[in-house]
């Protein structure tokens, strides 16, 4: 990297003298999305919505479907193809995903296509950066809900520099990209793996006998319970007699020492949801030895469970921390003789009975007495150890690669902005 060079004055900011600043509608074609809710299918084409859209790589996987009528509809003056970006506009405002593949789908309403006349990937990490950002928030307009509108996104202002130099910023920031994408890839497949594993093992019963034969195919003697047949010497327990149930809580806001300067990991539901693997060791806010005190959260010991238990119900994770919650959670400190990855996941496996069990009128929520009633099979302690040892590579290799994505994505967001106005030079 180079950082000598001679700079100019311009409406963003400084940038090399050989460098332009051009509207994005110099640029690309920007193409506003129907403004209209449709009928959604069972089976169909993906709309891609605004709640789809996150920043980096296009994921269209949870979107939900509509028919070919609808499709045809909306994709009329509006069809999105690979190396295209996707803009929100409403609610969620100024979120850019690009599209990285040729799968095929619709854009809902309160989106927008942006199809790029320069190199796309370089015009993408462009409106990553916060010399769009800082223009973005300049611009939305709206008290209850922000508005991103078609026109501020047209005179959206960009550093261009030339064809050449456009390729190699793009390609070095979308390297760093490609790793953090394929070790998002990594770690689903090895939590994968370790459901797989658990469902031959724990729900088929084909877990290794002293043979190291599969068990039930084997002839292993299986004897009746409350929840079917189990292997001879497994256990059925409620779950609040394997480990012990707490909830958490919330330190008072106003409160300014109970928040400042705090240390204390502090999860909220919302935490919970941006994982992108069943571990946590970060959490948006911390508080204080003095708000911890003073709330009814408790501090769960490394390694606990924790589950979300109202609204977004039935989220999991593995704290690698020292970590307390709002009250939007239930957490589980197991006892010293139940795998922590066997509890992680037969607890997940008893989802669709947690979620018939939950109440509510606005939203759903199962309370912990309830919930430490349900029945969970206890398997011999040897086979849950096996399990254990085998999760253990499995988790470390996924918590390693969470760690390695978030230093990725602070190296990238920290050198994005000095890329753009051509502060850092990347060589060939």
């Amino acid at each position: 990297m180079n950082c000598k060079t001679c700079f100019k004055e311009t409406e963003i900011g400084l940038i090399p003298e050989e460098w332009n600043v051009k509207k994005l509608s110099d640029l690309a074609i920007i193409t506003d999305s129907l403004h209209k809710t449709p009928n959604y299918v069972e089976n169909g084409y993906p709309m891609v919505r605004v709640k789809d859209l996150k920043e980096g790589f296009l994921n269209i996987n949870g979107a939900l479907l509509v028919d070919s009528n609808v499709y045809n509809e909306f994709t009329r003056r509006c069809k999105p193809k690979k190396g295209d970006i996707l803009v929100s506009r409403v609610g969620s405002y100024g979120i850019f995903s690009y599209i990285n593949s040729n799968e095929i789908f619709c854009l809902g309403q309160n989106t927008a296509l942006i199809s790029s006349n320069i190199n796309s990937l370089y015009l993408f990490y462009c409106l990553k950066s916060s010399i769009v950002k800082t223009q973005i928030e300049k611009t939305v307009v709206g008290s209850t809900q922000k508005t991103l509108s078609l026109k501020n996104i047209n005179n959206i202002l960009i550093p261009v520099c030339g064809p050449e130099k456009q390729s190699i910023i793009a390609n070095f920031l979308y390297s760093l990209d490609s790793k953090i994408e394929l070790n998002r890839q990594m770690n689903t497949t090895l939590e994968q793996m370790a459901q797989a594993i658990f469902k031959h093992w724990f729900i088929d019963f084909e877990f290794p006998d002293e043979n190291g034969q599969p068990y039930r195919s084997s002839g292993g003697e299986m004897v009746d319970s409350e929840l079917g047949e189990i292997p001879v010497g497994w256990e059925v327990k409620q779950i609040g007699n394997v480990c012990k149930i707490v909830g958490g809580g919330t330190p008072k806001t106003k409160e300014p020492s109970y928040w400042e300067d705090g240390d204390i990991f502090w999860a909220t539901p919302t935490d919970m949801t941006s994982l992108k693997s069943p571990i946590i060791f970060d959490t948006s806010r911390k508080i204080t030895n003095k708000g911890l005190e003073n709330s009814s959260a408790k501090l769960l010991p490394i390694n606990s469970i924790l589950m979300t238990s109202r609204a977004t119900l039935g989220y999991f994770a593995i704290n690698k921390v020292p970590i307390c919650t709002n009250q939007g959670f239930i957490s589980m400190i197991r006892d010293e003789d139940i795998s922590k990855y066997y509890l992680l996941n037969a607890v997940r496996n008893k989802m669709e009975t947690i979620e018939s069990l939950a109440g509510g009128s606005t939203y759903p929520e199962i309370s912990k007495t309830v919930f430490k009633s349900i029945k969970i099979i206890v398997p011999l302690l040897r086979v849950m150890q096996k399990y254990e040892t085998f999760c253990d590579f499995l988790y470390e290799k996924i918590y390693s690669n969470d760690l390695e994505n978030i230093n990725l994505s602070e190296f990238r967001d920290t050198l994005l902005p000095k890329l753009m106005s051509g502060k850092i030079r990347v060589k060939p």
